[in-house]
């Protein structure tokens, strides 16, 4: 096989276009891929976390294929969109979760993990949402960033060709994020308390 990259970018082309065999070859590829985002994102759950990667793959792998409406652009913008709904299931999931417990335990992950910072920390899924769903209106170029690196994975070049910026506006942006996101996570957990 060729470089797997321009496959997929390739074949989301021609899927796009009407062809429906892409996507029997499209699926293959991306599921690998699907997997690795979804599993990414189990490692940073909490112990016994009730969802299965498996079932998280085929979920969000259901809605990608009924993106009729998306103009995919590339391999890049493909997973940032599978990393996004990845996330939107995992926060469905947490709530159900915390609706059931009537304010019982919050999904865990590490903010740090996703943007490359030294000590990783648990912290409230749901509450990182809200402060991201702020900062978007604050600054949506930097709650892109933290999405395409922390939910999607990609790396600072990734990310900047994603969102066509300079690698180094992505590492910039990326710290102003991280204190803006602490700040709000401390607010929201003093307000917990």
């Amino acid at each position: 096989m060729s470089d797997v990259p321009q496959d997929i970018t390739a074949l989301l082309g021609e899927w796009q276009g009407g062809n429906a065999r892409a996507l029997d070859q499209l699926t293959p590829l991306v599921y690998r891929e699907l997997r690795r985002l979804a599993q990414s994102y189990l490692n940073r759950e909490r112990p016994g976390h009730t969802l299965q990667g498996t079932a998280l793959v085929h979920e969000a792998y259901l809605r990608l294929v009924d993106q009729r409406q998306v103009q995919w652009r590339d391999r890049n913008h493909f997973f940032a969109l599978s990393a996004e709904l990845i996330r939107r299931i995992l926060v469905d999931h947490a709530r159900g979760k915390r609706a059931e417990k009537r304010g019982g335990d919050h999904v865990k992950l590490s903010l740090e993990d996703g943007i490359d910072a030294p000590a990783p920390r648990d912290i409230d899924l749901i509450a990182l949402v809200d402060a991201l769903k702020l900062l978007a209106r604050t600054d949506p170029q930097q709650s892109r960033i933290v999405e395409l690196r922390y939910f999607a994975g990609l790396k600072i070049e990734e990310t900047a060709e994603v969102l066509n910026i300079s690698p180094a506006t992505v590492k910039r942006d990326s710290v102003v994020a991280k204190a803006f996101l602490k700040r709000e996570m401390l607010r929201h957990s003093k307000a917990e308390a």
